[in-house]
């Protein structure tokens, strides 16, 4: 029943943002088709729901050849393969708004794990692989909310960027994202959605930890 009305509420909901949206959508496609390197979208193969890999939608923010350049898949703090209009996008976080699509269609939530590429979803422990697509990612999550601040983490360690997610960040978000598999409801995800607003506008806030009970703490 909760998977049920959740895609019904998805798909109401990623049809009436699309119309509203639309004018400014446009908007945006338009400066990015005179900015960066011409193009609007992004395209990347994620891991979806129960592992079936499909490509994900947001606006260009980086030069199209990053994934061969510098850090690859990881995206570091004031990372210079952003161009200047794309970094206003990542920092709003409309970028992302392009996943409105990939709900609509079914390959997302509006709330779920974060979907990720192949070579860093290999570096959860096995248990987490096999269970974390057991929801559709998602737009947002409690995943996304507590790794707001991964891209400035990753760009302060000492450590090479791989090295750094594999050693500290994918463990401590397999067991964010665990916590989510089994408190997951309707009122989970409201609360979700909430606390993914309140954080643009208070980015340092801990309500996260005080709003879920059980939420496994930080250590870093």
């Amino acid at each position: 029943m909760y998977l049920a009305i959740k895609r019904l509420i998805d798909l109401l909901l990623s049809s009436i943002i699309i119309l509203i949206l639309f004018p400014f959508l446009l908007i945006i496609s338009v400066i990015l088709l005179c900015t960066g390197e011409g193009y609007i979208f992004y395209l990347q193969q994620r891991i979806g729901y129960k592992k079936r890999h499909f490509n994900i939608y947001k606006f260009a923010t980086m030069l199209k050849d990053s994934p061969n350049i510098g850090t690859g898949t990881i995206t570091m703090r004031n990372d210079p393969r952003v161009f200047r209009f794309g970094r206003f996008l990542r920092m709003t976080k409309l970028n992302e708004l392009p996943q409105i699509i990939n709900v609509f269609t079914g390959d997302m939530s509006f709330v779920g794990p974060r979907p990720l590429v192949q070579r860093q979803f290999e570096f959860y422990p096995a248990e987490v692989q096999d269970r974390i697509y057991n929801s559709k990612p998602g737009i947002t999550g409690i995943g996304s909310i507590i790794f707001r601040d991964e891209e400035k983490l990753i760009s302060e360690s000492k450590e090479p960027p791989f090295e750094f997610y594999k050693r500290v960040i994918a463990p401590y978000k397999g067991e964010v994202e665990m916590w989510y598999q089994k408190n997951r409801s309707l009122k989970t995800d409201f609360l979700i959605m909430f606390l993914t607003a309140w954080i643009i506008v208070s980015p340092e806030s801990d309500l996260a930890f005080r709003v879920f009970k059980g939420l496994p703490q930080r250590q870093f």
